[in-house]
């Protein structure tokens, strides 16, 4: 049932960004590294900029696994399923970077997104799309959707902008294998 797409279509964007939750995978080249994988709610923070290319808000966390592994090797895959609704899982493996906050080329892709301004936002993750694949998805369970957790606004927003860079620079400068993260 599983097929390739050439690239990603009307259809397939509108169910990417429709869709509530992603998950974001990358690792570092070292084998003994350790592989990340993210689960990301889509509050509108996923955009389809062309049939090739993907962007999604990153927000500040904990860590810094996908920025290092960008930074290191640039590669990710992006996996959406389908919870409602028909079963569908689409996968969008590529090559990406991270755009953050103060690079000068933060407004340029900026500009696909409301809420950029928001104290959370630590950079915007851009996808070169190079294979876009669907399977069955059979064995996702269905579940409803509630809503998106405010925890995350609330939280950036009592630390306020000194407390991400502060945050942000004792949590963000590696990843946990020591992988250069946010200087």
């Amino acid at each position: 049932m599983g097929k390739v797409f050439e690239e990603i279509n009307a259809d397939l964007s509108a169910w990417i960004v429709a869709q509530p939750i992603f998950f974001v995978a990358t690792a570092p080249i070292a084998a003994q590294g350790s592989i990340n994988c993210s689960p990301k709610g889509n509050r509108d923070e996923v955009r389809i900029v062309n049939g090739h290319t993907v962007a999604y808000l990153d927000q500040t966390g904990s860590g810094v696994e996908t920025i290092a592994h960008l930074r290191e090797n640039g590669r990710i895959v992006l996996m959406f399923c389908a919870f409602t609704g028909p079963p569908r899982i689409v996968r969008l493996h590529g090559r990406g970077r991270s755009i953050l906050r103060d690079a000068p080329e933060f407004e340029d892709i900026a500009q696909h997104f409301s809420g950029t301004d928001a104290i959370g936002v630590r950079s915007v993750i851009v996808v070169d799309v190079e294979r876009v694949s669907d399977s069955c998805g059979y064995g996702v369970p269905l579940m409803q959707f509630e809503s998106h957790r405010p925890t995350m606004d609330q939280w950036s927003n009592r630390k306020g902008p000194d407390g991400i860079r502060e945050y942000r620079a004792m949590k963000n400068r590696v990843s946990i294998d020591g992988l250069d993260g946010i200087d």
